[in-house]
């Protein structure tokens, strides 16, 4: 038995909708970023927006798989990049009209346990130069992320552990206002729509950090970090029944259509290539 604290309160009924920052300048750059604060470029805040409106927009359709009663709250990594993301989501969540509105604008908490993974002497580094003078230990990062990382950075176990920490006072948090339930819910869609009472919160971060969260809450092995990928600006909704999480949506881009041209398609395929955070 595992003396590890409980990550989910039993019995909870609620939401978690995770979004990744836009666009930042050292992304637009093709320099690796971890912990590096690079704020957000003008595309980065288009998408910002998008997303914004697409959560403020919740209820109609098509529905993304969320309550639409007002998020409980912003949690949100404190680096620039995913600060102004949660500040632009925050506002049009708080601006809704009609079934989306909200009485009151909603709280935004920053949580060092969601800063992105540390990448160390990588930090501000293009990739090509990284190749350089890393190239047989990227590629171990790359392979096996449990035996290698960026010289000065942070081990995946280290990064798990701060998180684990941020997503079980996050659930707590949500369960202190989650109403009681009569007995176990179905875990089939389609039998019973989400309860518009249940609560949910809005969690704002990074690639490197959401996929090391989404493993622990979905009970997976940490090797399996290269699974799950976040675009920019995606979205991505754990929906948690009776206790168990289960991934109801994930890296949902359709809100940022406009925007995906040729350009910011390629660079986005050669940041996924190179393994940058």
């Amino acid at each position: 038995m595992s003396d590890a604290p409980v990550l989910i309160p039993p019995g909870l009924n609620a939401s978690l909708a995770f979004v990744r920052h836009g666009e930042s300048e050292w992304v637009a750059k093709g320099l690796f970023q971890g912990q590096g604060d690079s704020p957000l470029t003008d595309l980065g805040r288009r998408q910002a927006l998008l997303t914004a409106r697409r959560i403020g927009r919740r209820a109609r359709r098509p529905m993304l798989p969320l309550p639409t009663a007002a998020p409980h709250a912003i949690v949100h990594s404190p680096l620039a990049r995913a600060t102004e993301t949660a500040t632009l989501i925050g506002r049009a969540v708080s601006t809704g009209r009609g079934e989306d509105a909200v009485p009151a604008p909603v709280p935004l908490h920053p949580e060092p346990g969601l800063l992105e993974i540390g990448q160390g002497e990588w930090e501000g580094l293009p990739g090509t130069e990284i190749v350089q003078r890393w190239g047989p230990l990227l590629e171990d990062w790359r392979r096996d992320p449990l035996a290698a990382w960026a010289p000065g950075g942070e081990a995946l176990p280290q990064v798990d552990d701060r998180v684990r920490v941020a997503l079980r006072a996050l659930l707590a948090d949500l369960a202190t206002i989650a109403p009681a339930t009569e007995g176990p819910r179905s875990q089939v869609l389609g039998y019973a729509d989400l309860p518009h009472e249940e609560p949910w919160s809005i969690v704002v971060g990074h690639d490197g950090v959401f996929k090391v969260a989404l493993l622990a809450l979905l009970d997976l092995p940490l090797a399996r970090f290269w699974t799950l990928p976040f675009a920019l600006c995606g979205i991505t909704v754990i929906e948690i029944r009776n206790g168990r999480p289960r991934l109801r949506l994930h890296n949902a881009t359709d809100h940022l259509a406009d925007l995906q041209t040729a350009d910011a398609r390629a660079r986005d395929d050669a940041r996924r290539r190179s393994g940058a955070l």
